[in-house]
This record gives structure tokens, sequence and C-alpha cells, in this order.
């Protein structure tokens, strides 16, 4: 059996229910059917803003996950070599580190902990 496009173009939208607002079987300022429309409608308000809720705390929280991965190119962290002598007269080199942004300005100096 042949099915013939020029059918299947046009009971496809048929079956699917694309029709104008304004063709409607029953009369809108019908009470069963006026209040039917504002339940549904109230009823789509209260899903929608449920799933957008539910769509927004799942893209929180998948940001704030990968918030730990994520890297900033526009800082760096250099060290700065400084002579100490000790109290035994030897000199010894001591790394200091510092943030730096992308045009090698100093940020902030870093700890030991926060090097590693």
């Amino acid at each position: 059996m042949k099915i013939h496009w020029v059918w299947l173009a046009l009971t496809v939208p048929w079956l699917a229910g694309c029709r104008s607002p304004e063709a409607r079987v029953t009369n809108p300022k019908a009470p069963g059917p006026a209040v039917g429309n504002v339940v549904g409608s109230g009823v789509g308000a209260v899903a929608g803003n449920v799933a957008g809720a539910v769509v927004g705390v799942g893209e929180g929280a998948a940001a704030a996950a990968s918030q730990p991965f994520k890297h900033d190119p526009t800082k760096r962290v250099i060290c700065h070599w400084h002579e100490e002598k000790t109290p035994d007269g030897r000199t010894i080199q001591v790394p200091e580190y510092y943030l730096v942004d992308a045009h090698g300005r100093i940020i902030r100096r870093l700890e030991e902990s926060e090097v590693r």
C-alpha cells in the first residue's frame, strides 16, 4: 500500500491538533468551558513554574560544582627569591610567592600553604 505524500502532509497537522484559536467546539462564554480554561491556565502556570524552578536548581548546582575546576588565565603565581642570613652565618635563599594579574601587577602575597 502506497502512502501518498499529499495525504500525509494534510492529515498529520489535522491529527496533531493544528488549528486557530477561534475554531472552538464549545462556547467560550458558557460556564463550563470558561472555568475549564481558567483552571487549565492556572495548572499550566504552576506546572511551568515548578519545572522552571527544578531546572534552575539543577543549573545552579552544576555551576557551583564546576567552580573549583575553573582556571582563571588572567591570574598567575610567581616566585621571588631573596637571601637571608641564618643565625649560624649561612646565607640561604627563601622563596616568596605572589599572585599577579595578566600584566604582572602583584595582587597579594601568598602563604606557603596556598601555593600547593
